[in-house]
């Protein structure tokens, strides 16, 4: 029996359909796993606020770009990381003291410029090298007022996690702040090989306090940018 050149092979069933949507990590699901979306690629980390300061409504913008009218000067929001890898380093990466790190060299993090004008609509953002989370232990993203007045209670602000592949992981800073001027927002932890985001959203008053509460071990000194 000759053979039909004409039939092409059965295309392998598809797996199941990746959901896209936006993922919102709440204190009922705190974490999701980002190897199981696949993995590899840039994860962008964006903090962006609203630009009212009231914490509702108002147009979204560059986390710098909101000038308070309560205390009628402007408000610096830092972005920023703890590291620590797999071979014991660690260390952070934020615009004071110029750590801005690497993307492609040891922490495989890196930050934007800083920047304190406002006029960035997209505010600051972090990359991480998921290629090299074999290399990596645990990341933890946080925020802090470097001036300005303390105001996370206003400022309506949202951190997005938006992997290669796989849906954005969004993570609202919505718990009440109090008068505490930094944020741990989300902790990013290899577990044997898994990479996994929790919520976190816990206010602390400095670097000492976050440093003291996650048991990351720096040595801390006053700095400026």
């Amino acid at each position: 029996m000759g053979i039909d050149y004409s039939k092409r092979p059965a295309a392998p069933a598809a797996g199941p359909p990746v959901s896209l949507s936006k993922v919102t990590l709440t204190k009922s699901t705190p974490t999701v796993s980002l190897s199981k979306q696949g993995g590899g690629g840039r994860l962008h980390v964006n903090l962006n606020w609203n630009q009212t300061g009231t914490g509702g409504g108002g147009g979204k913008g560059g986390f710098l770009k909101r000038v308070l009218s309560a205390g009628g000067g402007g408000i610096d929001l830092d972005l920023a990381c703890l590291f620590e890898l797999a071979d014991g380093r660690s260390g952070v990466v934020q615009a004071l003291g110029n750590a801005f790190g690497s993307f492609d060299n040891p922490p495989y993090v890196n930050l934007d410029a800083d920047d304190r004008t406002g006029a960035a609509a997209g505010g600051e953002n972090l990359h991480v090298n998921l290629a090299r989370i074999g290399e990596i232990r645990r990341l933890l993203v946080f925020a802090f007022i470097y001036e300005g007045v303390a105001s996370f209670d206003q400022a309506d602000a949202v951190v997005t996690l938006t992997p290669a592949q796989g849906a954005p992981i969004e993570v609202r800073l919505d718990e009440r702040a109090g008068g505490a001027r930094m944020c741990a927002i989300a902790l990013l932890t290899n577990t044997g090989g898994d990479f996994s985001v929790s919520r976190e959203v816990r206010y602390v008053s400095g670097h000492r306090e976050l440093d003291k509460a996650y048991s990351w071990g720096l040595d801390w000194t006053a700095g400026r940018k």
